[in-house]
């Protein structure tokens, strides 16, 4: 059975200039290392999409604390459940997310269609989002849905809505992707332009200076799986299942109680 992966969310190429100064008015540490960045890819212009790259979309130090509200009024105890597993990454960072009925900052709903599949967008980028517009999805979740899901899907969404990346994004990971296939994937599937493919899949994030763990970990929540019709060896990138010991210590790094 093939696994449904998670889709990366990211907003449209008008609000780059907006969403950098969102994350960088929101934590200063989120400002691009241009230099450090011109240093690892002499040669390569810094435009728009790559500053985007560059800035992280991590909340302040001193804590997350986030509502959340769900747009297609699932039951409670399905609401319950979600925001339960969301808060699992609280276990070792200050974190904390409460369900409201009013104007919630994290907005789920569980559409399938042309937005469906699971994705969040990264971070401070909620912040842009409308009001009304959901900023996770996880579509077609019930009760009926095995715990297991609730542990992957969920807790992985849920580390984008904290601003952590892809963890496949890793340079020796990264290089397992066959290029031209990742390409035309995500050209067909997400609208983008090459560039935009290069930048979103194919650039490590060391190359991109965003901090994550101390080393590849496919072990990791945040590394999903990669299909293997999009790996060079046609063998999937299997990704974590649920928060694993390193996941806990960046998000205590990040996020310190």
């Amino acid at each position: 059975m093939c696994v449904r992966t998670c889709t990366p969310k990211r907003l449209p190429t008008a609000s780059i200039e907006q969403a950098i100064a969102t994350a960088v008015e929101t934590n200063p540490l989120n400002h691009a290392p241009v230099a450090a960045a011109r240093r690892l890819m002499p040669g390569r212009a810094l435009n728009r999409a790559s500053l985007s790259i560059l800035t992280a979309r991590k909340w302040q130090t001193h804590g997350v604390k986030l509502t959340v509200g769900f747009l297609d009024s699932p039951p409670a105890d399905l609401r319950k459940r979600i925001v339960e597993h969301m808060n699992a990454w609280s276990a070792t960072a200050n974190v904390c997310f409460t369900e409201t009925n009013g104007e919630a900052d994290v907005r789920i709903t569980r559409a399938g269609g042309l937005d469906g599949g699971y994705w969040s967008y990264l971070g401070t980028d909620i912040l842009l989002i409308d009001r009304d517009k959901p900023t996770m999805n996880l579509e077609g979740f019930t009760m009926n849905t095995p715990e297991s899901e609730f542990v992957r899907v969920v807790r992985h969404e849920t580390g984008h809505t904290l601003g952590f990346p892809h963890e496949h994004m890793r340079s020796d990971l990264v290089d397992l992707i066959d290029r031209q296939k990742a390409i035309r994937f995500y050209m067909a599937t997400q609208g983008w332009s090459e560039q935009e493919v290069i930048a979103q899949v194919l650039t490590p994030i060391e190359d991109g200076s965003i901090l994550g763990t101390p080393r590849s970990d496919t072990n990791s929540i945040m590394c999903y799986q990669i299909p293997g019709g999009l790996t060079k060896s046609g063998q999937p990138i299997l990704g974590g299942v649920d928060i694993d010991k390193l996941d806990y210590q960046f998000a205590a790094s990040c996020y310190p109680k």
